[in-house]
């Protein structure tokens, strides 16, 4: 039986930049305030924290930096690429440095089939000891991994450990929750998905929205967890609001922009990613006024 390792909340952590550069001394803080807010897990140097556009010594360090003010909590890190010796050299770089799991996405852009991304997932595991977690997010990858490949993996595959599904495919993500081995995590890869998905047997959800809300985002899960569903429905209809807004543009320009509003970081990012418009600015702030998170 595979260990769930993964369940609950957690969140695709931003990378902050000051000036061009990293701002480790805010990273770190904003790591404190997921984990003070009780978030499950950690995911730095996913899609959220613009991955691609970081260096070698740039992603160590934040994954250093996350291990050491995770207090403890799973740190599942993004290694993916379209390249399966690409992938296995990131995997090497940094699995001595405190990684729990490695977050490997479906490879974009060459459309490998269903046998093409079995064999790759499959040699990714056998070159490492650690947990792998499959990313599936056919939107942005321009390929989907179908549910029989999704279980073929996680059946016959012991450290493939999970899977992060943004399809938005319902009926394909309720085929692997149904089918999956004993202990394979199905987490979703949408905030707007996560109770539905989670009434359907889902373990969690790694969000984009608890950079901005993790408290609530968290109390959201546990109430799935613990069976209390109106006040799952509850905070999933005040939240849907800074769901759909945070995907106004491109992932993660409006919550950074969201975090800026609230004096979290500065509204930077590297090119060929650029600071929210002034239209996205200005939805985001009224979305956070509504809520009662940034002051009217």
């Amino acid at each position: 039986m595979k260990s769930l390792m993964f369940k609950g909340c957690g969140t695709a952590l931003v990378t902050p930049f000051s000036g061009g550069y990293v701002n480790l001394d805010r990273f770190a803080s904003l790591v404190d305030r997921q984990v003070e807010a009780g978030m499950d897990f950690l995911v730095p140097l996913g899609t959220t924290g613009e991955t691609p556009c970081l260096s070698e010594e740039e992603r160590l360090q934040l994954l250093v930096t996350a291990k050491e003010h995770s207090a403890g909590r799973p740190v599942m890190v993004g290694v993916g690429t379209n390249s399966l010796d690409a992938t296995l050299r990131n995997i090497r770089q940094i699995e001595n440095y405190g990684a729990d799991a490695f977050l490997v996405v479906v490879p974009y852009y060459n459309k490998p089939t269903q046998q093409g991304q079995y064999e790759y997932f499959r040699a990714i595991a056998e070159a490492s000891s650690k947990s792998i977690v499959i990313y599936n997010v056919p939107g942005r990858t321009g390929v989907n991994m179908t549910a029989e490949t999704c279980l073929r993996l996680a059946e016959e595959v012991e450290n493939i450990v999970a899977v992060k599904e943004a399809s938005g495919n319902y009926a394909q993500i309720s085929e692997i929750i149904r089918n999956r081995p004993e202990g394979f995590s199905v987490l979703s890869g949408n905030d707007n998905e996560t109770l539905s998905l989670m009434a359907t047997g889902a373990d969690g959800v790694i969000s984009v929205a608890s950079n901005l809300v993790p408290a609530e985002m968290t109390a959201l899960v546990r109430a799935m967890q613990e069976g209390r569903l109106d006040e799952a429905r509850r905070l999933n209809f005040r939240l849907m609001p800074l769901f759909k807004g945070c995907f106004i543009e491109s992932n993660p320009i409006p919550v950074k922009a969201g975090m800026a509003s609230l004096g979290l970081l500065e509204d930077s990012l590297r090119l060929p990613l650029t600071s929210a418009s002034a239209a996205t600015k200005a939805a985001m702030e009224e979305i956070l006024k509504d809520l009662d998170i940034l002051k009217k």
